[in-house]
């Protein structure tokens, strides 16, 4: 049974749980002028339908409802969710959604994201995001530092990273102090942009190889990228791709920049089927293995901990947490 109680009604929902729950964890900003501020340099205007997930108290909400054409505002906190039904009852362009965000529906038209989602659903949001059969065309995300940087390969590429930049833009557009959120964050925050390319940086038809090349150089556990691929096509098929493509065999897979992974892909889809084929479906093998892994985040205040959002809260989060950062893309 996974609860999210409101401060006043702590006692009685902590009474009803009858099992261990995920605990979801936020932090909201504490100034409209910050959100507006945020809005406008995003380049929201009066023509975007916007999606924002855990409004919360409805700082952006309010921010987005005062730029953009609609508002989709998605919280799954019953209480804070009828109190923002209240405040922008009056707006017919703001539509609020209790439940879920990870059950409910996606725009089936040209829409953007903008949100301070709980840190702890980070890969969860941006794979329902960027599986959607319409992503979104620009997604901006308050996230922690440490997980914005793993997709944004800084300093280092990672398999999250990777899998998303033939097809999404991204870029660290801001980054915000600890004063700016309450209760404040006991980790590093920025926002992240995911800017949908178009047309992407790899064909359809190659997009399936290109991803299982990815997934298999990340996950053979050998040191260099010449050892990984060796390892399923042989040291002289390895050799050749890796002159062909331009790129030394000794670098680590986290070591190869992006556009050395799509020198790669185009080599690698140029090879005997036979060839490709010892690595074909590496990203399906790994989604099953994903599957049976469950983790927990505690990188945030839990909500029910901090009283009432619109009192004077006592700011204390929860040493941060590693977030898998390896999303759950659909999109091709």
């Amino acid at each position: 049974m996974r609860l999210l109680c409101a401060y006043n009604e702590r006692r009685t929902c902590m009474a009803r749980r009858t099992r261990p729950a995920r605990w979801h964890t936020q932090n909201f900003l504490r100034d409209l002028g910050l959100a507006g501020t945020l809005v406008d340099r995003a380049g929201l205007t009066n023509t975007d339908l916007v999606y924002e997930m855990g409004a919360g108290t409805g700082t952006i909400t309010a921010a987005l409802a005062d730029r953009c054409r609609a508002v989709i505002a998605n919280e799954i906190d019953v209480p804070l969710c009828d109190r923002l039904r209240s405040r922008f009852a009056a707006r017919r362009t703001v539509q609020v959604r209790c439940g879920d965000f990870r059950a409910e529906p996606l725009p089936d038209e040209p829409y953007k994201v903008f949100a301070n989602p709980p840190f702890d659903m980070t890969s969860e949001i941006v794979g329902k995001l960027v599986g959607a059969a319409r992503p979104p065309d620009d997604t901006f995300l308050v996230v922690q530092r440490e997980a914005a940087e793993r997709y944004c390969g800084t300093p280092i590429e990672s398999l999250a990273g990777l899998l998303l930049k033939p097809w999404f833009a991204l870029s660290i557009v801001r980054r915000f102090h600890r004063d700016d959120f309450r209760p404040k964050p006991s980790v590093e925050v920025v926002m992240l942009r995911l800017r949908k390319r178009g047309p992407p940086l790899v064909a359809p038809d190659d997009a399936q190889a290109y991803r299982d090349l990815v997934v298999s150089g990340f996950t053979a556990w050998r040191p260099t990228i010449g050892d990984a691929l060796a390892q399923p096509f042989g040291q002289r098929a390895a050799r050749r791709l890796l002159d062909t493509a331009v790129l030394d065999p000794a670098l680590r897979p986290t070591q190869v920049p992006f556009d050395a992974w799509l020198r790669l892909a185009t080599v690698f889809v140029r090879m005997p089927d036979a060839l490709r084929g010892r690595i074909g479906g590496a990203e399906a093998r790994l989604r099953r293995h994903q599957s049976h892994l469950r983790k927990q985040h505690r990188s945030r205040a839990p909500r029910d901990a901090l009283g009432s959002v619109h009192r004077d809260l006592a700011a204390g989060s929860s040493a941060p947490t590693a977030v898998d950062e390896v999303p759950a893309m659909l999109f091709r």
